[in-house]
């Protein structure tokens, strides 16, 4: 184990490493410039196009066509993130269209271990290229049905595919202004209201700044106003845009007048004043521009004009203050201000004084209140709870597995004291491992599966990944524990199709008299070597390239004989069959010595806490019967069990309660006779 860890580390961060090959373990990963011709293609660009290159906390491009914008172009790994199953850089670049929808998708970079499983790049880079014409302003119910079908047996990586690229477009929709993002205006909901009910509402910011806090801010100048309780600035804000606003202050016409004619990026802002300071002064009337009022937003400033300006004479609504002034102002929004965030709108007094002029800075913070702005869209549901919603049967098929093979471990020796009831019970458990969970729901276990484990920890381990496909997740969970408390052999002796499968030939085989051979110690235990030189040749290799790991990955036949169902090209065929056929001749041969997931299990199996296999001390000394019939051959000749080679067959523990088998129990019977 210290030389695997060693070696993982000397592969992954020791010197010589290069984080430029295939199998990139860096997350430096450079995005590259997209061509005017795929810029044109994805964004569906009448002519050439020119890229913008947008920076920022929203990344991108932005795509012109004869001067007008055509559309934007993100990537998936720059804007999200995105890694794949295997925990490598996953890179799609997609196109936008000016009103939110997905006009085109390439790959452009992966590492899924997809061809274990017969399935090309073609395959992958035609589901990416399905998300064309996805709107992203529907309701996601309406988005749900539009998105392109998960492709079979690649679940997980289409699953995380689908999800980066929903995930950074909605971001890149939003980032540009082209989707109403979270608590966007009301601009259709009305209710008749009048001002003390919208103030209860929460509708209006106020502010009252009395004679003489304004005179003791003002104090340097002789021309400071005199200290009292009169109002020096009784200001009130609010936005016109929700029509329960807007409507019942200005009434119907002139609503309509006011907020009719602005462009959809524009918001019309109410300032009513009284007081002595007047939030609008005179200079405006000359230089077109209001230097006592400003609007802020962070680091957006908006200088209101003369262009923006509309007088409001009188009020339609009921139980307004009087006041000395009423201003609309128009305010340009977009990427760097948005109207339904909070903002400050600031007025400003300024005195002449001995040293030049003092300034009385009133700011007025203002929040659109939530009764005036539209509900949030409903939370996208992950992925991995809609598989599991819609997987609920096979889950429920594996749960109820684990859980009695769990009962079977937790109290083996009242269920191995009762031979009919262990031998027939394991043969119906294998067949239902072979049938119900391997052919019949893919549970089935990869050494693959381990690789991207190890990938997805080095790179950015993210649950979600896992959790697209239930069955898997719920496998590893139950075989996590299970080699705490028992070993690699909860796995491998129960809930391994393919080790079902061998198990089942094999007894086909002894019933029809097919002879057995007996492999010599000496050979037998140097045979093990092959699996574990095969598990560290993978994972060391996949850090290098994950395509060749994947190819010497075909090592494992589990793909063949249980994931595609024995419908493969032929060669894949015929490395099956021969190890099925050495199969009836060595039980378990393959299990016994090529297995590399079987390799993978037993390391971390070293941290068993129990030993509930039970032994006597004349096993290997005064009887070799368990050793002979062990399944896997993991006993030794002096009757010790190898905790990596054990299967937790149950075998052994069956003979040593077995009064019929146990020739220590035949001695004790006959000397009590």
């Amino acid at each position: 184990m210290v030389f695997f860890c060693s070696a993982l580390w000397f592969l992954t961060a020791g010197p010589g490493f290069s984080a430029g090959g295939e199998g990139l373990l860096s997350r430096e990963v450079t995005v590259p410039t997209p061509t005017p011709e795929q810029a044109a293609r994805l964004t569906g660009a009448d002519g050439p196009a020119r890229l913008v290159r947008e920076d920022g906390p929203v990344p991108g491009w932005k795509v012109l066509s004869g001067g007008d914008v055509a559309g934007y172009l993100g990537s998936t790994w720059e804007l999200s993130g995105s890694l794949g199953y295997s925990g490598q850089p996953l890179d799609i670049l997609f196109g936008l269209s000016p009103d939110g929808m997905v006009t085109g998708a390439d790959l452009i970079r992966h590492n899924e271990p997809i061809l274990t499983l017969g399935i090309s790049d073609d395959d992958i880079a035609a589901y990416v290229s399905g998300f064309g014409g996805l709107d992203l302003s529907q309701p996601p119910e309406a988005r749900e049905a539009a998105l392109p079908d998960i492709i079979s047996r690649a679940t997980v990586s289409t699953g995380v595919i689908r999800d980066s690229v929903l995930r950074s477009a909605r971001n890149l929709a939003l980032g540009r202004g082209l989707i109403a993002g979270d608590g966007g205006i009301d601009r259709v909901s009305f209710e008749p209201l009048d001002w003390p009910e919208l103030a209860a509402r929460g509708a209006f910011a106020h502010l009252r700044v009395s004679m003489t806090e304004a005179h003791d801010a003002l104090k340097a100048s002789p021309t400071a106003p005199e200290p009292g309780d009169g109002d020096f600035l009784d200001l009130w804000v609010t936005l016109l845009d929700p029509p329960t606003i807007g409507r019942n202050i200005l009434g119907q016409q002139a609503f309509t007048r006011a907020v009719g004619s602005m462009g959809t990026d524009e918001i019309a802002l109410f300032v009513g004043s009284s007081g002595l300071h007047t939030h609008r002064g005179s200079k405006w009337r000359r230089d077109g521009v209001f230097d006592r009022i400003t609007v802020r937003q962070g680091e957006t400033v908006r200088t209101l004009t003369a262009e923006d300006f509309t007088r409001i004479d009188k009020l339609a609504i009921a139980g307004a203050p009087e006041f000395k002034e009423r201003s609309l102002f128009r305010i340009q929004t977009g990427a760097d201000f948005d109207a339904a965030a909070p903002f400050i709108v600031e007025i400003r007094a300024t005195r002449p004084a001995p040293e030049g002029e003092v300034t009385l800075v009133m700011p007025l913070d203002y929040a659109l209140a939530p009764d005036f702005l539209l509900a949030p869209p409903p939370e996208e549901v992950p992925l991995w709870q809609t598989v599991w919603q819609a997987k609920r049967p096979q889950i429920a098929l594996t749960v109820t597995m684990l859980g009695t093979l769990f009962l079977i471990l937790l109290a083996q020796e009242s269920v191995v004291s009762r031979p009919r009831l262990y031998l027939t019970g394991r043969a119906v458990f294998l067949s239902l491992t072979l049938f119900a969970l391997g052919w019949g729901i893919n549970g089935q276990l990869s050494i693959v599966q381990i690789v991207a484990f190890l990938h997805s920890l080095l790179s950015g381990f993210r649950w979600e990944t896992f959790l697209i496909d239930p069955v898997i997740f719920l496998l590893w969970s139950f075989v996590a524990l299970g080699l705490l408390f028992w070993g690699r052999g909860v796995y491998c002796g129960w809930l391994c199709p393919f080790g079902a499968l061998q198990e089942l030939t094999n007894k086909a085989a002894r019933a029809l008299n097919i002879p057995q051979i007996t492999v010599p110690q000496a050979l037998h235990e140097r045979l093990w070597m092959i699996k574990y030189i095969l598990f560290v040749s993978i994972v060391a290799l996949s850090f290098y390239s994950m395509e060749k790991a994947l190819i010497l990955a075909e090592a494992e036949p589990f793909k063949t004989a249980i994931s595609l169902r024995m419908i493969r090209a032929w060669p894949f065929l015929a490395f099956v069959l021969a190890l099925l056929i050495a199969g009836l001749f060595i039980e378990r041969f393959y299990c016994r010595y090529l297995c590399p997931l079987g390799a993978g299990l037993a390391i971390p199996a070293k941290l068993k806490i129990f030993d509930w296999l039970r032994r006597r001390p004349q096993c290997g000394r005064e009887c070799h019967l368990c050793e002979t019939k062990c399944t896997v051959g993991a006993i030794d000749r002096i009757g010790r069990i190898n905790p990596n080679e054990c299967i937790l067959c149950l075998k052994c523990q069956w003979i040593f309660h077995d009064p019929q088998s146990c020739t220590v129990l035949k001695r004790r019977a006959r000397g009590a006779s």
